[in-house]
């Protein structure tokens, strides 16, 4: 089936027409690097990040452009940089780091373009130039602010009418605004903070802004889909449209917002233990630490586990859950592979090729129902069944457990997880911890055949502590870390 997307301005599924399907563009909104990320930042570049993979699937690996802004001019990245007495430069370079690399343990492949604010500071202040120009904005004491009274379709995306926003609006503390909802395009800059040249003094852009001239100077406008957490629907994805629309002087009309995105996707809030991240708790999650307790294979499932656009909590059950349904998989795959040892994939010819590509439609067409990942990973483990069954089969063609074996990876590369081996999996991809484990399974078997209990327990108590599990099985003894 066409992929079918869930559009917010529209509040519908739709099926997705790109607009040159040589060139499919997509845009998510990214970091603001100047701390590590917590978990439910995870989740829109995990959600996009299968999306990509379907697209470049459907449209060619060359042929799909995504964006994935970092934006390193932000106050919070000011306070961080004088709370410590460095440049700001510093922070934004190690936290950007941190976020890559922790985004490479979850799998997440990198964006084709990265654009950084500081890196487009001309494009942003030449777009809040055609806005003033098209009669959308003022300047007003250094500042330059967006006129909403002038853009009759605010307020599309987010379903909220701006006569009642005005009316509901507190009494404003800002006297240089025409209207309460006026946002800021640019603004003056303290004295120890980054400043550039502008028409209307030294200063620095708005939030809102930098992604509108990012988008249009890295992909061109209108884009195919724009993506990000339910959060920012409003007020930076409503702002961004009026900005975006009413820099080319597109702000009449019912169909302007088509001059920006073509479809809009939001991911739902993420909560922990049924209870909403907050400093105040105490219960916000750092994806940082998080995939140095677990194998971000297990971050990325459990992210995965709930459909995107509906809300997910996050809790140790779903960790534990997730950990088992990858382990279940990657057993499966190890035992393939042992049957397979052998054999030359090279072997499968086209008409069975063929065969294991079609094995894949149920998987894809879940993922093309609205990016439905619950529905695909049901249709995974399907393959991961049918692959048991033949290993379990003493009569199974070889042909066919390795056309069954690809057909699990290849589902699999679409979610983006079992990318390891199963030894990497099992056994922490850690080669000191490897060889140990294995000299101790070793000493274990030997204990046992002699019935030294003391000794197999002092050896049981050291495996404890490397927190390895042990599975006896027919052909001895495998193991695994825990989750």
């Amino acid at each position: 089936m066409p992929l079918h997307i869930h559009d917010t301005l529209r509040r519908e599924k739709r099926a997705f027409t790109p607009r040159d399907p040589n060139r499919v563009t997509l845009y998510v909104c990214g970091p603001t690097v100047y701390d590590y990320a917590h978990i439910g930042n995870a989740r829109p570049p995990v959600v996009f990040d299968v999306l990509v993979r379907l697209l470049r699937r459907a449209y060619g690996p060359d042929k799909v452009v995504y964006a994935r802004n970092v934006t390193d001019v932000d106050d919070k990245i000011n306070a961080k940089a004088a709370k410590e007495g460095v440049a700001i430069g510093e922070i934004t370079a190690r936290y950007e780091a941190a976020y890559l690399a922790d985004m490479g343990l979850l799998n997440v492949s990198p964006p084709d373009i990265a654009p950084h604010v500081t890196d487009y500071i001309d494009a942003i202040t030449a777009q809040i130039q055609a806005i003033i120009d098209a009669g959308n904005a003022y300047a007003a004491e250094g500042h330059v602010l967006f006129d909403v009274s002038s853009y009759p379709s605010y307020g599309a995306l987010s379903g909220r009418n701006l006569d009642d926003m005005i009316a509901g609006a507190r009494v404003e503390v800002a006297p240089y605004k025409k209207n309460p909802h006026d946002f800021v395009l640019w603004k003056p800059s303290k004295a120890d903070e980054p400043s550039w040249p502008s028409p209307w003094g030294e200063g620095r852009p708005g939030w809102h802004i930098e992604c509108s001239a990012m988008i249009e100077k890295t992909l061109g406008l209108p884009i195919d889909i724009h993506g990000g957490g339910i959060d920012l629907v409003f007020p930076h994805h409503e702002n961004e449209i009026a900005q975006g629309v009413c820099a080319h002087g597109h702000a009449h009309g019912d169909q302007a917002h088509d001059e920006y995105a073509r479809y809009w996707m939001h991911n739902g809030f993420l909560t922990v233990d049924a209870e909403k991240m907050s400093k105040s708790i105490g219960n916000v999650l750092l994806l940082h630490d998080l995939v140095q307790a677990m194998p971000g294979e297990v971050v990325r499932w459990a992210l995965l586990s709930a459909h995107y656009r509906q809300p997910l909590d996050w809790n140790q059950t779903l960790l534990e859950q997730s950990r088992k349904n990858l382990d279940r998989l990657y057993g499966v795959l190890r035992d393939a592979d042992a049957a397979l040892a052998d054999f030359d994939e090279a072997a499968l010819d086209e008409a069975e090729m063929e065969l294991a590509e079609n094995a894949l439609d149920p998987v894809l067409d879940a993922l093309e129902d609205d990016l439905n990942t619950p529905g695909a990973i049901a249709q995974l483990f399907g393959l991961g069944n049918a692959l048991r069954d033949l290993l379990n089969d003493a009569e199974a063609d070889i042909n066919d457990v390795a056309m069954a074996r690809w057909s699990l990876i290849e589902a699999a590369g679409l979610l983006g997880v079992l990318a390891l081996t199963p030894d990497e999996w099992f056994e922490g991809g850690d080669p000191a911890l490897k060889a140990e484990v294995e000299a101790l399974l070793e000493q274990r078997a030997a204990a046992r055949a002699e019935k030294n209990w003391g000794e197999a327990d002092r050896i049981r108590d050291r495996l404890n502590e490397l927190n390895v599990v042990v599975m006896d099985g027919p052909q001895g003894a495998t193991w695994r870390m825990k989750g």
